[in-house]
């Protein structure tokens, strides 16, 4: 990216980041609702989407702020921003693949307990290949946060426990959670730096 212009898709691309983090978290943060068999479901489904609903938004506003800036850029930068979202689809495809295959050895095998665990590994494998082609350092971060937490807890933690009338999945509520929490604080991380580039396209490089 030219050191004194950016252009508009550059803070489009963390603007949609963010969106997917908001997505992808709730939906995460369901899981580990669901894992709980309906305990403290009302209260904790609010909360969870408050939280996917704020950053969500803060996406949005990000995509219309993006408008004051200009869509020219160099031809470098279209051709690297072009490979981007190329090699962005590719990974995001394995990505679903190998969930896909994930979910059908694990219901073929009457062991579905382990699915969500596993694919919190998937997911957190999927982040490596990103933080390079996006330039974020702290995509390996939420990385290997996500590849411990699927590890740790089918190496350390019960499949299910008992609490009062309810049988906890105890890893469904761990990687639940658990990667809710990772990839909200990672949107917010992608948001920090969107408006950082929006600032700096409006203001120039000294910002």
């Amino acid at each position: 990216m030219s050191k004194h212009m950016i252009p508009r898709v550059a803070v489009r691309s963390a603007a949609f980041g963010v969106l997917f983090m908001a997505f992808f978290g709730t939906l995460w943060a369901g899981i580990g609702i669901g894992g709980l068999q309906g305990w403290g479901f009302l209260w904790l489904l609010i909360l969870s989407l408050l939280f996917g609903f704020t950053l969500f938004i803060g996406g949005i506003m990000l995509i219309k702020a993006s408008r004051k800036l200009s869509n020219e850029m160099t031809e470098a930068d279209s051709r690297r921003f072009m490979r981007t979202g190329t090699w962005f689809g590719i990974i995001f495809g394995l990505e679903g693949v190998m969930i896909g295959i994930a979910s059908a050895i694990c219901s073929a095998t009457n062991h579905f307990d382990f699915f969500f665990p596993v694919m919190a590994i998937i997911v957190g494998a999927h982040f490596f290949p990103l933080a390079h082609l996006f330039r974020i350092r702290f995509h390996y971060i939420a990385g290997s946060l996500l590849c411990l937490l699927g590890a740790a807890t089918l190496l350390l933690m019960p499949a299910r426990v008992p609490l009062g009338n309810h049988q906890i999945v105890t890893w469904w509520v761990s990687v639940g959670f658990g990667s809710a929490l990772i990839l909200w604080g990672t949107g917010a991380v992608v948001l920090l730096k969107g408006r950082w580039l929006l600032n700096k396209g409006l203001n120039g490089p000294k910002q």
